[in-house]
């Protein structure tokens, strides 16, 4: 059986919000075009159905004008819990596993969890999706309200 843990990527990083708030910025689809992909992306959604079996397609133009069309199918949505989303792409999929774990009610711990088909995948895109995963973190925290001086520390939660 292959190891599993080659096949992933994990990030993570707590919000000084309750886990309602954190959850919203991604549920909400206006708020959601505003923050998802890398620094410089923006997002036209054709279709956000935030329920297990529901599609969300949509078109992110990347800094450089590089348009890529995204094919997902949510798997699994526990409200304000956890989301599964479905990546279907050629050569390129993946499945992501986001939980927002309420460390009290004014902390949440998010972790995206990507699992790729192969490891080989994986490990071809892991240098920009680890980069890229962060720059993401940064612009929820942004629309969020929050600064980086409000980064709850790497040594809190999350380790």
């Amino acid at each position: 059986m292959p190891d599993a843990s080659n096949q992933d990527i994990v990030t993570a990083r707590t919000f000084p919000l309750p886990r309602e708030a954190v959850y919203s910025a991604f549920a909400d689809p206006v708020t959601l075009a505003r923050w998802w992909g890398p620094h410089g992306s923006m997002n036209t959604f054709e279709t956000f159905e935030l329920r297990a079996g529901g599609a969300w397609r949509f078109t992110m133009r990347a800094a450089d004008g590089a348009e890529y069309h995204m094919v997902n199918e949510f798997v699994e949505v526990d409200a304000p819990r956890r989301i599964v989303v479905r990546h279907h792409q050629a050569d390129h999929g993946f499945t992501l596993a986001m939980t927002y774990e309420a460390a009290d009610a004014q902390l949440t711990r998010v972790e995206w969890r990507m699992r790729f088909d192969t490891a080989e995948e994986a490990a071809r895109v892991r240098a920009f999706v680890v980069e890229a995963n962060e720059q993401n973190l940064d612009r929820l925290e942004a629309v969020l309200g929050l600064s980086p001086s409000q980064r709850v520390p790497a040594s809190g939660p999350d380790v």
